[in-house]
């Protein structure tokens, strides 16, 4: 496995491996496979979420006034990359149930294993926003770098990349294009294959999720 960069970190919960270990597994059903997304999803938004900004603010106790931390701003909009993507929002949006969602649509050309746009929305104004980009697998990295690329024209305030699984290739690949922008993810593989999946990986993330083939 080749050493992450200090732009790549590893969130290495036990609880979240535990439940990416079950996900991997070939006997795991469509709906164990969702719900451990979810699950995953939430732990990964609290991780990932900890260097968010707080300012003090006064509110009143039951017995008194005090200063107390909150979130500064709040400006936070989750970027899912369809269709895989859709299944880590849920999880996202109990832990940060204010933020605003946003939608790129791109699926991989099985041929030349390069994206291909189809579909663009997310909130106005996200000069003001941080924007944490979702899909749960960066193999290629081609798809997360045209997603980032998407994004960035919108000039959010600054852009995370989060996925369940990386492959090395992938994470150089990204890198090379968008060296500013971290990733976050609870593993990374071996490698790709000749079909551009990652090894030992866990199929397809997307069918997995939907129970397609």
């Amino acid at each position: 496995m080749t050493e992450p960069t200090n732009m790549v970190n590893l969130i290495e919960h036990p609880l979240i491996l535990h439940k990416l270990s079950i996900m991997r597994s070939k006997e795991t059903s469509t709906q164990g496979f969702r719900q451990l997304l979810e699950e995953i999803s939430m732990l990964l938004g609290y991780e990932i979420t900890r260097d968010l900004p707080v300012e003090m603010q006064e509110i009143e106790t039951p017995l008194a006034k005090m200063q107390a931390p909150m979130l500064q701003g709040k400006k936070i909009v989750i970027i899912s990359v369809l269709r895989a993507g859709t299944g880590m929002l849920d999880g996202f949006l109990k832990v940060l149930p204010a933020a605003r969602v946003g939608h790129i649509g791109l699926y991989r050309d099985p041929k030349t294993l390069n994206p291909v746009e189809y579909y663009f929305k997310v909130p106005r104004e996200m000069e003001d926003r941080q924007a944490i980009v979702v899909d749960p697998m960066l193999a290629t990295g081609n798809s997360a770098i045209a997603a980032v690329d998407r994004v960035k024209r919108t000039g959010p305030k600054s852009v995370k990349f989060l996925c369940l699984l990386a492959a090395p290739e992938g994470i150089a690949n990204f890198h090379k294009h968008h060296p500013d922008v971290p990733i976050y993810t609870p593993a990374v593989d071996e490698r790709l294959d000749e079909k551009g999946y990652i090894i030992p990986g866990l199929g397809d993330a997307g069918d997995r999720m939907f129970g397609t083939k």
